[in-house]
């Protein structure tokens, strides 16, 4: 089971907030802009990475699992997806 989107965003907040607490009790001025830009950046990735995740888990369908035919993902039908979404933008 994927983990929630509010705790793979709050992980990342917490690894830049801990290194921009680090850059302003040195008061890097410098250090502080470029996590910010970061860390905007890194979350609008993140974002994205979670939405493609997130359809992909919706279009794909359910398939029973029998100990025949245990549940695998599909990277052919994943594929799929992802290239139709893009398409769509």
């Amino acid at each position: 089971m994927p983990r929630p989107r509010d705790r793979i965003l709050a992980n990342l907040e917490s690894i830049y907030r801990q290194a921009y607490e680090r850059a302003k009790t040195t008061d890097d001025q410098a250090r502080m802009a470029d996590l910010d830009a970061a860390y905007q950046r890194e979350q609008l990735l993140l974002e994205v990475l979670l939405d493609i995740r997130d359809a992909v888990a919706a279009t794909t369908p359910s398939v029973a699992v029998t100990p025949e035919k245990p549940a695998a993902p599909d990277p052919v039908t994943a594929l799929e997806t992802i290239h139709r979404l893009t398409k769509l933008r």
